[in-house]
């Protein structure tokens, strides 16, 4: 008898059934690429190696074929190389085989004519690998990383002004420097306070470089500080801050410019952590302003991932100053799957430490993805 799979039917049959799902989410979308990342969505078990292939509705042996047409039938590749390539992007225990960068290139070529063999979307070796680029050999990395350099677009493909109060279009794009694109606008509801708009206006943060730190210069660093101003502003009430308080140096660059752009230079805090393994101190180089009883205080972090450091640091906050209003101002929030602009405030990382938190109301002025951002001449 063949093995069960847990949905109760046979793993040919799931992949069958995944393949006819993938070749509608193709029609229904007109990409390849579009299509993969829904079906990831959907089934968050499946790796972007396989699921390009479901999009194509390909099985295995069929995508082989599509891989040595590619080659000009220069190769002999079989079904089970493709099974080793993709038991290997979705394990982490040693199982199947990485594919080799000229692999990932013949692969990129062959789902690039989607389903019906035909098309000719750009899909680049760097998506079907995305989360498992830091488990490549180095020298297929080194490849990676350099072509994905050469094969980054250099102009956006609708250009447009700073925030001006004008939602983008789906398609828009801001390149700001080099390296730093500027994904669209969209609106995302988040924990605020009671009768405030929980609407705010944020974008996302595409990383060219899958696998390594999106180096922001201060040209993004500054635009999303305005964006964060935006948000306070159109809260629904105004906030009036006692002080402001920086996580590490980039917390304190933000605390920096919003207490004197939006708050009337209100006094600043400083909170150093000194991070260990297993956990976090508060060095004694913090600064702790002189605040009123029951003081508002919005806090400023650089970004949000796993570690629960905002929840630390909340609490510390609250005992220094019992009976805190908390706001918490926050430049980059990772997602939890590869689609940056989410639907949902919880397909962020740090959605539960932040709700843990408790706070007053949260502002974000960007989503990123793994590794995350660093912030301009390497603040900590």
């Amino acid at each position: 008898m063949p093995t069960q799979s847990r949905a109760g039917g046979s793993p040919q049959a799931r992949g069958r059934e995944l393949a006819r799902i993938g070749t509608r989410l193709w029609q229904e979308t007109g990409s390849v690429k579009r299509a993969a990342v829904e079906l990831m969505n959907r089934h968050p078990g499946i790796p972007s190696l396989q699921a390009h292939r479901y999009a194509c509705g390909l099985s295995q042996d069929q995508a082989a074929v599509r891989y040595n047409e590619v080659t000009g039938h220069q190769t002999s590749l079989g079904g089970t190389s493709i099974n080793a390539w993709e038991t290997w992007a979705r394990a982490r225990g040693g199982a199947g085989s990485p594919p080799s960068f000229p692999s990932l290139l013949i692969l990129a070529t062959a789902y690039s004519n989607g389903p019906l063999g035909v098309a000719h979307e750009h899909i680049s070796p760097s998506d079907l690998i995305a989360e498992a680029y830091e488990r490549l050999a180095p020298e297929d990395q080194l490849s990676l990383k350099r072509f994905t350099a050469a094969d980054s677009p250099k102009e956006p493909s609708a250009p447009r002004t700073g925030p001006d109060g004008r939602l983008a279009k789906p398609d828009e794009r801001v390149i700001l420097s080099k390296d730093n694109v500027i994904g669209p606008d969209f609106n995302l509801a988040v924990p605020t306070l009671e009768y405030g708009n929980p609407e705010v206006c944020l974008y996302s943060l595409p990383n060219p470089k899958p696998g390594q730190l999106l180096n922001l210069t201060w040209a993004s660093f500054g635009y999303g500080l305005e964006r964060l101003i935006q948000q306070i502003k159109n809260v629904g009430r105004r906030v009036d801050a006692d002080a402001c308080f920086g996580i590490n140096e980039a917390g304190l660059v933000m605390a920096t410019f919003l207490a004197s752009a939006q708050f009337g230079r209100c006094p600043i805090g400083y909170l150093k952590c000194n991070k260990t393994r297993d956990s976090i101190t508060l060095d004694r180089a913090s600064l702790y302003p002189d605040l009123p009883e029951s003081p508002t205080i919005v806090l400023c972090d650089f970004e949000v991932k796993h570690a629960d450091v905002v929840g630390f640091i909340t609490r510390e906050i609250r005992a220094r100053y019992p009976d805190a209003e908390v706001y918490f101002a926050v430049f980059g929030a990772m997602t939890k799957g590869r689609e940056l602009e989410v639907a949902s405030f919880d397909d962020l990382t740090g959605a539960g430490i932040m709700r843990a938190a408790d706070f007053k109301a949260v502002f974000i002025a960007a989503t990123m993805s793994p590794p995350g951002i660093e912030p301009p001449l390497e603040l900590r």
